[in-house]
């Protein structure tokens, strides 16, 4: 049965709108004559490459076979992969790899090698100038899973989606561990554990609406027309019962994410890693805004390094692209522990400091309930650049809470004029009027003006030069 590369073109086909995808180098060969390699033609060399349109878009994109050679990478695929990438990068549009992959052909040596490195340089230069996603449908190995890492998103199927450096003989052999594919590079593993997945799906055909979503949230991302109500869409009730009455219990911030959001509909980016961070995309006004908050739910909401991690890799995606930013804050400081410390939160809590203080993207901070020390500044404050800042009337904006404060203010006083003078401190912090005063929030609203509130500060922002261009730096 002669060799076909239908089973990439078939992948394509599913993603491109019915009859708009055109192939780019399909006679493409390999011209490798070592190792019997001259009498074993590779339709395609083993990939398939064009464009399409997605939801009116124009979009490029390559798609690996693996059953030809494994989808391994040579010379000839490699140079056909950087034709789409350049090809994507002079039409300013949107490139989606299909990625299964064992990595660098044997048989080709250094020459393939040499097509990683390309291929590698080729997404750094154009990181921030187009969109680039990723999407693991297979095993992948070696370069195959750097070339996904330095894109803007990576999506996996969580049924056969595997990437690792080396697989798992090779780690059995080097360091006596047994460990299967799925443990070792499957879906849950990066998806929980390393943080190189942003979004999962359950399988190919889902991994494919996964990315026409992120698709969908690209072209919205620019000033558009606002749509303005006239009145809140949700009645006052909702908004009002968001918070619990003690403000130590936990709650769930993705309710007042879709509460702000058109449709109530919110991307979760990275789910299930660092938990204690929720970070997405939704829509305002029809205007894509990627969001940055605090779990209370889970952590208290408090700041690792995994969450630090997180927010900076998303916060500088967005901003390479114009995406409009809020941040939601209830956060009551960074984690505590020699763990933490010794992992290198300063290292890691910097990576969110620096990314939030480099954005030029529209940016909106919203404090719901705490913001505590530090960890108030890491959100996106007005003093690392935020352009306007709401609070809720019980925001907290203070170096700590006022118990831990008085513990250390108070302690030699008697009892009674500890209470007293905690009760003054509460006065100042428990509410956000001291910092409203001093020009740290722009306006205190109610939880219903919300969402009118953050539409009129994007309109008020959406002038603003959108993005810088510089790309992202892999954390």
């Amino acid at each position: 049965m002669p060799l076909s590369n239908e089973k990439a073109l078939r992948r394509l086909e599913k993603l491109f709108e019915p009859g708009t995808f055109v192939e780019i180098g399909r006679e493409w060969q390999h011209r490798c004559a070592d190792f019997g390699m001259d009498k074993r033609p590779i339709p395609g060399d083993g990939v398939a490459a064009g464009y399409g349109y997605v939801g009116g878009e124009k979009v490029f994109a390559y798609a690996q076979n693996e059953d030809l050679l494994g989808g391994s990478l040579g010379e000839a695929q490699a140079a056909k992969i950087c034709r789409v990438l350049d090809l994507a990068g002079e039409c300013g549009a949107p490139v989606v790899a299909l990625n299964v992959s064992s990595g660098a052909r044997i048989q080709e040596g250094v020459d393939a090698l040499s097509g990683y490195g390309k291929i590698f340089r080729s997404v750094a230069r154009l990181s921030g100038q187009i969109l680039q996603i990723s999407c693991i449908l297979g095993p992948c190995a070696g370069g195959a899973v750097y070339s996904s890492a330095l894109t803007d998103f990576v999506v996996m199927a969580r049924d056969k989606g595997r990437m690792f450096i080396t697989g798992p003989e090779v780690v059995r052999t080097v360091t006596g561990e047994n460990v299967t594919a799925d443990e070792l590079g499957g879906a849950e593993a990066h998806a929980r554990k390393s943080g190189c997945v942003h979004f999962t799906a359950k399988d190919e055909d889902e991994c494919m609406d996964v990315i026409r979503q992120l698709l969908a949230y690209h072209r919205t991302r620019l000033p558009n027309s606002f749509a303005f109500p006239r009145r809140n869409r949700l009645d006052a009730a909702k908004w009002n019962a968001l918070l619990p009455q003690d403000p130590r219990q936990g709650y769930d911030m993705r309710c007042v994410i879709r509460l702000i959001a058109d449709e109530g509909a919110y991307l979760e980016y990275m789910p299930e890693y660092a938990p204690n961070l929720t970070a997405g995309f939704l829509r305002l006004g029809g205007r894509t805004v990627g969001v940055v908050a605090n779990q209370p739910s889970s952590m208290a909401g408090c700041l690792d390094i995994d969450a630090s991690d997180k927010a900076a890799r998303f916060i500088q995606t967005c901003d390479a692209h114009g995406v409009a930013l809020l941040s939601c804050v209830d956060v009551p400081g960074f984690f505590p522990g020699v763990r933490q410390e010794h992992g290198g939160i300063i290292r890691h809590g910097a990576k969110m400091l620096y990314a939030w203080s480099k954005a030029t993207t529209p940016r909106i901070t919203l404090i719901v309930r705490r913001a505590y020390g530090g960890a108030y500044i890491a959100m996106g404050s007005r003093e690392l650049g935020a352009d306007f800042v709401l609070a809720w009337p019980g925001a907290e904006i203070a170096v700590m809470g006022a118990a831990s404060a008085a513990g250390i203010l108070f302690r030699k006083d008697p009892p009674e004029e500890r209470r007293r003078k905690t009760q003054e401190y509460e006065a100042l912090f428990a509410s956000p009027n001291r910092a409203a005063q001093r020009g740290y929030v722009d306006a205190v609203i109610q939880p219903p003006q919300t969402r009118y509130a953050l539409l009129r500060a994007l309109d008020l922002l959406s002038g603003k030069r959108a993005f810088t261009g510089h790309g992202n730096i892999p954390l």
